[in-house]
């Protein structure tokens, strides 16, 4: 039985998982071992008169308790990842079913927007394209592309921006502007450059908690993601899981709480800001008609404060009850589930480990098991990881984006990929072989 190849690649990571969550457990269990001799769970009345004796028994009790509790979860969450589907190439793409609706999705990525004209981006350095001018060539071929054959929707999945400041998304609102049939289509969602970056000129700053400066990047992206999609989109009302009112309609009774927090950046006004972030989130495109196409933006990027944490992805319970209760709201309709963060690590070799630790969701294989439910339904689309794979993983279709701007030099040649989605028999959301653009690169004597 081969260890290498798609099916021995499969059971090698099914291997790691259940290891790992043995592992975990071990460790666990042997540090409620060791703490266990010092923990005390029945109270005496003498001990109203000592209580600092109890300092030592409490802190055993909680480490036992928490041991214990990590012990168990390991071994759940190992059993349950080796158990499940592995993920894999996509085997085959569908055929264009006769007759039925098809929709075209161009889906952009890791735009990584700057704010000056030669402006080195945190990742690449001064090494990757300087400025937007491919940003600007990308636009331009997508104008293109629409007058010949039009496009439904353009998806971006995330870190529009290289650091979330102001400045950069003034440079992608303003390049977006000149071209109005393109804006109308476009759906954004943020990325961890949006929100979780701290410092451009120093991303390894931290960020305390307290501080108004997320809460500001929040309401930057959220701003900007009302005036690209504000009226298109539609909140889900987190009390009945019905879709509410639009974006912009549920952002007006915050706007000027929003605007007073931008001059001042009080913490008051921070923490009143809270909510509005979070209850954002799943925006919603809904289907036009009952067995037509809708889309769910996701917020995927976790609540962190410095530079090793930034890349972190979570999608909270809130999001993924929300996107079901709308799931079953449109029982007939296709859905692109749309996020930034890939669900699960692909079967794809990586030139570095740094690559792939850290970067992927938290949860990523609970989340693949609440989409499972929506089967053929759902396409998955995102972006994070800079490249381009199309798989499937628990029967969930996963697209990962390839960022047309990061993954080349100036005089490179990058891409990005239109996909054709078609509704197919029994309420399945077909997904058609992609459409490769090449964004050739330019020479600069500078």
């Amino acid at each position: 039985m081969p260890l290498f190849g798609a099916d021995g690649s499969a059971r090698l990571r099914a291997a790691t998982a259940a290891g790992a969550g043995i592992i975990l457990c071990a460790i666990a269990l042997g540090i409620a071992t060791l703490a266990w001799p010092a923990s005390r769970w029945i109270g005496e009345v003498a001990d109203l008169a000592t209580p600092h004796r109890l300092l030592v028994p409490a802190l055993a009790n909680a480490v036992v308790v928490v041991s214990a509790y990590l012990a168990a979860t390991s071994l759940v969450w190992g059993i349950a990842d080796a158990t499940m589907d592995q993920p894999r190439d996509l085997p085959l793409f569908d055929r264009a079913p006769t007759g039925g609706c098809m929709w075209r999705v161009a889906h952009l990525s890791d735009l990584h927007v700057v704010g000056e004209r030669y402006g080195f981006r945190i990742e690449s350095g001064r090494s990757g394209p300087r400025g937007n001018d491919r940003l600007a060539r990308i636009l331009t071929r997508l104008e293109a592309i629409h007058a010949e054959q039009p496009l439904d929707i353009i998806l971006i999945t995330g870190d529009i921006t290289d650091a979330g400041r102001s400045a950069e998304w003034a440079e992608f609102l303003a390049a977006l502007a000149k071209y109005p049939e393109l804006a109308q289509r476009t759906l954004l969602l943020p990325g961890n450059h949006d929100i979780n970056v701290v410092d451009r000129a120093n991303p390894a700053r931290l960020d305390l908690p307290t501080s108004p400066g997320k809460r500001l990047r929040q309401m930057r992206a959220l701003s900007a993601i009302a005036a690209v999609q504000g009226e298109r989109v539609r909140i889900v009302d987190t009390l009945t899981g019905q879709l509410g009112h639009s974006l912009s309609d549920w952002l007006a009774p915050n706007r000027a709480t929003i605007t007073a927090f931008s001059d001042v950046g009080s913490l008051r006004l921070s923490a009143g800001l809270e909510r509005v972030w979070a209850d954002a989130f799943p925006m919603v495109l809904p289907p036009d008609t009952e067995d037509g196409l809708g889309v769910a933006l996701l917020n995927s990027n976790a609540e962190t404060h410095f530079s090793f944490t930034n890349a972190l992805g979570l999608v909270s319970a809130e999001q993924a009850r929300a996107l079901a209760a709308i799931a079953r709201r449109f029982p007939r309709a296709r859905w692109i589930v749309a996020l930034h963060h890939h669900l699960v690590e692909y079967p794809k070799p990586a030139a570095a480990f740094s690559e792939r630790i850290g970067t992927a969701l938290i949860n990523g294989t609970w989340f693949v098991r609440q989409l499972q439910p929506l089967g053929s339904r759902i396409v998955t689309m995102h972006g994070h990881r800079h490249i381009d794979w199309i798989g499937e993983c628990g029967g969930v279709r996963i697209v990962s984006a390839p960022s047309p701007i990061m993954e080349a030099t100036d005089d490179k040649a990058a891409c990005f990929l239109i996909h054709t989605l078609a509704a197919g028999p029994g309420g399945r959301l077909c997904l058609l072989a992609p459409e490769r653009v090449e964004i050739p690169g330019t020479k600069r004597d500078v």
